[in-house]
């Protein structure tokens, strides 16, 4: 009996009686909250993945049922050879080599470089800290298409110091090489240099200084320190940034067609697919033909796929130390 009257005195409604009222207000608002935020996140996830289930279901049609007004998602003619078609408008093997080659050597290099000059703004104090910092940041402000034609005429007419054209009267022609890349990249200027710059400089300030402390205390060197103590410490945010640095340059069209037009990308190849889906059937059929815009959207779009098909497995595996990496990477200035 006792205890039946103790679990009514500490029931929902005695206690919300208790509160006056209040416990039943805090409840409602919990529930509306939970209720904004689950059609918010429907809603994003809708945005997002509409797109692509769409595309995923526009690559398994035949032609026909593109123009079929009863197949909307579901395909009435099931078929995989719009994969084959895009894997050979697009040259796939050899072109996802080239990018995989390209993206890692690139994304390595700029994440080697750009932990140098983040460990140096995050730990060292040198003249002009706040104004080269400042230029870093501007590296992220200003779109890379505003500098466009300085960059073809630079690495068109490329020389050090003036030697070569004083010596020979020439200059070296690097467009069409990937040296551009991985020069700019050396220098901190490849794509987004700006934004791991920052990310990396932002962690190892989260980094407590008596780590480093203790081992000057026990005699490491300041480059000693940084191999042994520093870099296993930023394994979350370097793989982050590593990540950024393969996606970007995995999908990046700008500056793969500014120096490499002749060398075969996943990125260029999807770009041109709808010129060389006509050219092919024009080869095949030995004749002008014209392709419809719904076929030629249907090519693009399995294109597409095959190419974010391994940003997706990449992200499977390493999911993990991107969330650890975005979480303790906060801003603190």
């Amino acid at each position: 009996m006792t205890k039946t009257k103790k679990v009514k005195e500490n029931g929902f409604w005695e206690r919300n009686r208790k509160s006056e009222g209040y416990l039943l207000k805090r409840t409602l608002m919990n529930i509306g909250v939970s209720v904004v935020r689950f059609i918010l996140l429907f809603g994003l996830c809708f945005l997002i993945l509409q797109p692509i289930f769409n595309k995923i279901s526009v690559s398994f049609m035949e032609e026909k049922d593109l123009f079929n007004p009863i197949v909307v998602s579901i395909p009435e003619h099931f078929t995989t050879e719009n994969y084959k078609m895009a894997a050979t408008l697009m040259n796939y093997q050899k072109s996802l080599v080239n990018s995989a080659v390209i993206s890692v050597t690139i994304a390595i290099l700029q994440i080697a470089m750009c932990t140098l000059v983040g460990y140096g703004f995050a730990r060292f104090e040198f003249p002009l800290k706040n104004f080269w910092f400042a230029c870093v940041m501007l590296i992220i402000l200003v779109p890379p298409q505003t500098i466009s034609t300085s960059l073809h005429l630079h690495f068109r007419f490329f020389d050090i110091l003036g030697i070569k054209e004083m010596l020979t009267g020439t200059t070296w022609n690097l467009r069409g090489s990937v040296l551009p890349y991985y020069m700019m990249s050396a220098g901190c200027m490849g794509l987004k240099n700006g934004l791991y710059i920052f990310m990396i400089r932002q962690f190892f300030r989260t980094i407590p200084k008596d780590l480093e402390e203790a081992a000057y205390v026990d005699g490491c060197g300041t480059l000693k320190t940084f191999v042994r103590i520093m870099l296993p410490e930023a394994k979350p945010i370097l793989t982050s940034c590593f990540l950024f640095a393969f996606v970007w340059q995995w999908t990046d069209g700008f500056y793969s067609n500014l120096f490499l037009g002749t060398t075969q990308l996943v990125s260029t190849s999807l770009s041109r697919i709808v010129d060389s889906l006509g050219a092919l059937l024009m080869r095949e059929l030995g004749a002008t033909v014209t392709v419809s815009v719904a076929y030629s959207n249907c090519i693009l779009a399995t294109g597409t796929l095959m190419i974010i098909l391994p940003l997706i497995i990449i992200y499977l595996f390493a999911q993990r130390a991107f969330v650890e990496s975005i979480s303790s990477s906060g801003i603190k200035m």
